[in-house]
């Protein structure tokens, strides 16, 4: 299995090879090696002969086969893209073309969402015969580190807390993490190049003081007054903070909190590294162990899972969503 950044510096080489099987459930790096071939392998004035772009849903294995056993036009190679590979009925029969592909085609193959199942002869085929990308979605804690890194290849530099913000509001979808991360590049000129939590909120809307990572650490804090004002803002913008959000992210946050309980080794460096968070927000993550016992912290940890119950409607519980957003904050203050 090649890397992404392996297959892409291959690529700018123009070492190219006759299939690409891009398959994962994250489209992002599938889309950027495929959008890569797309524009760079063939001059422009070649591709309306030698470029085709066929959809797994309206394209059999056969038809798919004698477009890549074409030879080009006038030029060196043609390049076939079968998108939404995932869909096509018979992509079994396409093992006849594996097995003895055309080296003039650069055939890629993007194998979105579905894992592949590797009991089929073609995958097998595929393994042995094809360069094998597999983008993976990134875990939660991943994010951050992803988003630093992103900022780093640009010639930029983003705060921890900044990071950890866009993580939290945009998701693990990398591709809207990078359409953001460019506007902010714009946004903050070549002069400065420093991402900071005001940037952010200027430019995207994102609130730096009402947010579910200022939450956490209000909590943490047990500073009831910052808490109160941030749930209150959750309650007035339901849409974007809705309680499975905050429940989700507090989980999150207590759970690490418990951890630090049963650490042998409590520095910094030990407790970045196992609780898997930027060393940035360890003595953070340390304080505030210190104002939550073990047992406190299982006690909120249970009351995380009672209020998720309660906001799916379980036990004919109607209550607002607001409502039980301030009941669950004031418990957890009062642990």
């Amino acid at each position: 299995m090649a890397g992404y950044e392996q297959v892409l510096n291959d690529l700018k080489k123009r070492d190219f090879k006759p299939i690409y099987f891009l398959s994962g459930d994250e489209p992002y790096y599938i889309d950027l090696l495929t959008d890569y071939i797309l524009e760079h392998t063939l001059p422009e004035a070649e591709r309306s002969f030698n470029q085709t772009i066929a959809y797994g849903k309206d394209t059999t294995a056969s038809q798919l086969i004698n477009i890549a056993r074409r030879f080009p036009m006038m030029s060196a190679h043609q390049v076939v893209v079968l998108r939404e590979a995932q869909d096509m009925k018979d992509f079994a029969s396409l093992i006849h073309y594996i097995e003895a592909p055309l080296a003039s085609t650069l055939l890629v193959i993007n194998y979105k969402y579905k894992k592949p199942d590797k009991r089929l002869k073609v995958f097998a085929s595929l393994k042995k015969h094809a360069v094998c990308v597999e983008s993976k979605r990134l875990y939660d804690n991943q994010l951050p580190g992803w988003i630093s890194a992103y900022a780093k290849k640009h010639k930029y530099s983003i705060e921890p807390k900044a990071s950890a913000l866009l993580a939290e509001f945009l998701g693990s979808d990398l591709g809207r993490i990078a359409s953001e991360m460019d506007k902010l590049f714009i946004a903050v000129g070549s002069k400065n190049k420093q991402i900071d939590t005001k940037l952010i909120e200027k430019n995207t809307g994102i609130s730096k003081d009402y947010n579910q990572l200022e939450l956490s650490t209000a909590l943490g804090e047990r500073d009831a007054l910052k808490a109160n004002r941030i749930v209150g803002y959750f309650c007035r913008n339901p849409k974007n903070h809705h309680i499975s959000l905050t429940i989700a992210s507090l989980y999150y946050y207590f759970s690490k909190l418990l951890m630090i309980h049963y650490l042998k080794d409590r520095s910094k460096k030990s407790v970045a590294s196992v609780l898997k968070i930027h060393p940035y927000f360890a003595g953070e993550y340390l304080s505030a162990a210190k104002r939550y016992s073990a047992m406190k912290l299982v006690g909120i940890i249970s009351l995380l899972r009672e209020y998720d119950m309660r906001s799916k409607g379980y036990g004919g519980d109607a209550t607002d969503q607001g409502e039980l957003q301030r009941e669950l904050i004031l418990k957890i203050l009062y642990a």
